[in-house]
């Protein structure tokens, strides 16, 4: 084999190396300022104990990069025990789980393992999951998507999360408004094999004109909702909102508490006033819904938000980034669980698209019109329980990522799914409107 070769397959294997290590670090990181009680407890029956995303983890990088590498037997118990299907979350706080030094015993030895196997397997093969590393980046990006799920659940434990809170940039001026996209047919998702299978394969879609907000949906603007009698106006809802709306006594967002001195909500476990500067977050899909309908508008399908992120007139082509090609870097968007909180609109001029829209990527998850299922030609890789059991008129997609999303998830073509009453993970949402 040819020295250049050698030297790339060579600082590939170490790139992977140094990315599973970076990757585990980081999860050390978020969960040391949990005690015990913190890390052990289910405090919402939505939300597994920290310590059960810790260990499965670690059985994920078991299952794909020792067993399904080598054939080297599996723990049973323990595939079963941190299996989402076979542990579903609400049973999670009552399940005979390993304790902090257990779990980490069993992730360093898996990591052992793994690197081992890392040095002698050929990623230029013909087999699917070693071809270029994908199942390594699979299970790098498994564990950094696990990150956030973390996070989410911080919000639910009592007290305070960080010793002090990051400071905000400041929102430039925002030439606020919509953007305007033209009909067209537009290539949505990717035949790259770096990508999720929903994000596959890519295919092109007639999308009438359209337009789209320039920002997310801000809390100044939520508010007026609110002010306007938005939890109270049941034309405002579609029926199984208003009914979801009424069950659970919903008068504001998640974390939201009203005071004498006004409306406070929840940052990294603090209480904190409202910034009305920042993007609405920790909202319901069917809240989405609402305020879409109230503004005169409504909610994007996940079509148009892709190309409204990712199209590029000029150069007739889709973008991995909003901005473009480049990896994301700290003025181009608000990820990587820097600020935890959405940023001011108008903060990140440098990471708007080519049509103009600006945080795209960052802040908030945005809750689409559109329900999740396959695209065509959709074949599950590696394993159909990452997405087929999902597809269906029952979860919504969400486009973007949040604050608290990794870099090396966040693309335009990455497709998130939840429940439409979901609220605990870092949602809000941009309108858009037929351009008639």
């Amino acid at each position: 084999m040819p020295a250049t070769r050698l030297s790339a397959r060579s600082a590939l294997k170490e790139a992977l190396a140094a990315d599973l290590e970076e990757a585990s670090k980081h999860t050390e990181d978020i969960l040391r300022p949990l005690d015990d009680e913190r890390l052990t407890t289910q405090y919402d029956a939505l939300m597994s104990p920290p310590l059960w995303d810790y260990a499965h983890i670690g059985v994920f990088e078991d299952l794909w990069l020792v067993h399904a590498l080598s054939g080297a037997p599996v723990d049973e118990r323990l595939m079963r025990l941190y299996n989402p299907i076979d542990t579903p979350r609400v049973a999670r706080g009552r399940a005979p789980l390993m304790n902090r030094r257990e779990s980490a015993a069993y992730r360093a030895d898996v990591r052992q393992r793994a690197l081992a196997l890392l040095e002698e397997v050929d990623l230029e093969a013909d087999d699917p999951l070693l071809k270029d590393g994908f199942v390594y980046d699979l299970v790098i990006q498994h564990e950094q998507q696990h990150d956030e799920t973390i996070l989410q659940t911080v919000q639910l434990t009592p007290g305070a999360y960080l010793t002090s809170l990051p400071v905000l940039p400041a929102g430039a001026p925002a030439n606020a408004g919509m953007v305007f996209v033209a009909a067209g047919t537009y290539p949505i998702g990717a035949d790259a094999v770096a990508p999720y299978d929903n994000e596959r394969l890519q295919h092109w879609v007639r999308i009438p004109a359209f337009r789209i907000d320039r920002f997310p949906v801000t809390n100044a603007q939520y508010l007026a909702f609110m002010d306007d009698g938005g939890y109270a106006r049941s034309e405002l809802w579609s029926r199984d909102g208003w009914d979801w709306r009424g069950t659970f006594d919903i008068v504001a967002p998640e974390y939201w508490n009203a005071t004498s001195k006004g409306w406070t909500t929840l940052r990294a476990g603090v209480q904190v006033p409202v910034d009305e500067r920042v993007p609405v977050c920790h909202v319901s899909w069917f809240e989405a819904e609402a305020y879409s309908r109230w503004a005169g508008k409504r909610l994007p399908t996940e079509f148009e938000w892709e190309v409204a992120a990712a199209w590029d007139p000029e150069e007739r082509r889709a973008r991995r980034y909003p901005w473009g090609e480049a990896a994301p870097e700290q003025d181009r968007a608000n990820l990587d669980q820097q600020l935890f909180s959405p940023a001011p609109v108008g903060a990140y001029p440098a990471g708007a698209s080519a049509l103009g829209c600006e945080q795209m990527l960052g802040d908030v998850w945005e809750w689409t019109s559109s329900d999740f299922r396959p695209y065509p030609g959709f074949r599950p890789h590696p394993y159909p329980e990452y997405s087929v059991p999902f597809f269906g008129d029952a979860f919504k997609v969400l486009r973007g990522a949040s604050w608290a999303t990794r870099p090396r998830v966040a693309r335009n073509t990455f497709r998130n799914w939840d429940s439409r009453l979901k609220r605990q993970i870092f949602a809000g949402f941009r309108c858009a409107e037929d351009a008639t």
